[in-house]
């Protein structure tokens, strides 16, 4: 499938995919308009494979419920739990689709072939079967995905983390040999910021793959890290835009929404977005040599992913205690946070004087997201001195060839926010050359 996607006149009788997240899928006169908008997909001439999320926000409801029974809940038993959402999704659009006079039917993650490792709750895609999707594609039906699940080698349901319905639909996209993958949701495409946060937010035309995955693994509400990682594999164009907009078809060119591919004309050195991530834990430790195996044992033993790894070692003597960690954990996938704050109280108290292991819950990270953003010092020094100038202290930097990330105290994140927005997106200084 060509990257560039489904420019105007593309030929049509190809399959599409299309994701609806759980905003489109808020009710029942929503579900209705996300039938309506599929059967005309279907009208134009385009076999559909649809992926939904579950409705509204169930997700997050079943889980604060497993969550009052439990404060670590079982990632095994929180997978069987949390796949019921899209199984709701999917029944009860096939059932809306079928009233608009369409021929619909639902397949879970398993039963459509998706099969993941055996990690529970965050678990990666390994391998699309789609024989039965492409059964009744072939049938002329339209198939109704439940996203976000899959079942393991081990025939376990697994689920694939936060957004992990838009990995379902670029990987079902790219087994299928789709014509394009659209995702649906209820805004109009990626922004330079979060609006609610910054009015100035603009939406952005263009992405390239590793923009789009930065922003991502920076906490932006964009599309999923690894559906864009699928798709960057597969040469995948992904357009998101709002469920409210017309289906594609001819005119798809002129339609508004952002299109992820793999190279977006912009200027290197130039910034295309400002995004944060509100609800971070900042792992800190001193100790002896070993001191980074010993922790990220620890770590690893209650499936506690860290980012941003940072280790120095200024000393090679073994008893020197000047060996420093520290790293980020995203508390959104961490669902074991009271099995790892009694492990890291076990290993202080048992630790040899004076090596300790520290956990901070008062910061946020702010993140600038650009192609070439550090190729000079530019960038990082600039906003820096922003921040500075604002009176924020920043506790820790970490940059990437796309990302320059700041940790800065929580109550004024969206204060961060806004003056690196307004610095680099609405007043942008000239760009690399």
């Amino acid at each position: 499938m060509s990257e560039h996607g489904p420019a105007a006149g593309t030929e049509q009788g190809g399959i599409v995919v299309q994701k609806y997240g759980g905003s489109s899928m808020a009710g029942p006169d929503k579900i209705r308009a996300v039938a309506d908008r599929i059967m005309r997909t279907r009208a134009a001439g385009h076999a559909v494979c649809v992926v939904v999320s579950a409705m509204g926000d169930t997700t997050d409801e079943l889980l604060a419920t497993a969550k009052r029974l439990s404060a670590s809940p079982a990632r095994r038993e929180l997978d069987m739990l949390l796949s019921a959402g899209e199984r709701i999704s999917m029944a009860l659009l096939c059932i809306a689709i079928r009233e608009l006079g369409g021929d619909a039917i639902s397949f879970t993650g398993s039963q459509s072939g998706i099969i993941t490792n055996d990690r529970h709750s965050d678990a990666r895609i390994i391998e699309v079967r789609p024989f039965r999707v492409q059964d009744e594609l072939a049938r002329g039906k339209i198939v109704v995905v439940a996203g976000y699940q899959g079942v393991s080698y081990k025939k376990e349901v697994t689920t694939l983390g936060r957004g992990g319905s838009d990995t379902t639909a670029v990987a079902m996209a790219a087994a299928l040999g789709a014509q394009w993958c659209e995702i649906c949701s209820d805004v109009d495409g990626v922004y330079s910021a979060d609006p609610r946060v910054v009015p100035a937010a603009r939406r952005l035309d263009r992405l390239n793959y590793e923009e789009t995955q930065e922003m991502a693994e920076a906490g932006a509400r964009v599309l999923n890290a690894q559906a864009v990682e699928f798709a960057k594999e597969r040469g995948i164009a992904i357009y998101a835009r709002a469920t409210a907009q017309p289906p594609p078809g001819a005119g798809l060119g002129d339609v508004d929404g952002t299109v992820v591919r793999r190279f977006a004309p912009r200027q290197p050195g130039s910034v295309a977005a400002v995004v944060s991530e509100r609800d971070v834990l900042y792992l800190s430790a001193t100790g002896t040599a070993g001191l980074a195996e010993r922790v990220l044992t620890l770590l690893d033993r209650c499936d506690a992913v860290g980012k941003q790894f940072q280790i120095h070692s200024p000393s090679t003597a073994p008893e020197r205690c000047d060996n420093h960690l520290a790293l980020v954990l995203s508390r959104e996938n961490l669902h074991g946070e009271r099995d790892l704050s009694r492990a890291i109280a076990e290993y202080n108290a048992s630790a040899r004087s004076p090596e300790q292991i520290s956990i901070g819950d008062d910061l946020g990270a702010v993140s600038a997201i650009g192609a070439g953003i550090n190729a000079t010092y530019r960038n990082l020094l600039a906003g820096s001195a922003c921040l500075r100038e604002a009176g924020i202290v920043a506790r820790g930097v970490a940059t990437s060839s796309f990302r320059i990330t700041w940790l800065v105290e929580r109550a004024r994140l969206d204060e961060a926010v806004c003056r690196l927005h307004t610095l680099y997106v609405e007043t942008p200084s000239p760009p690399v050359p």
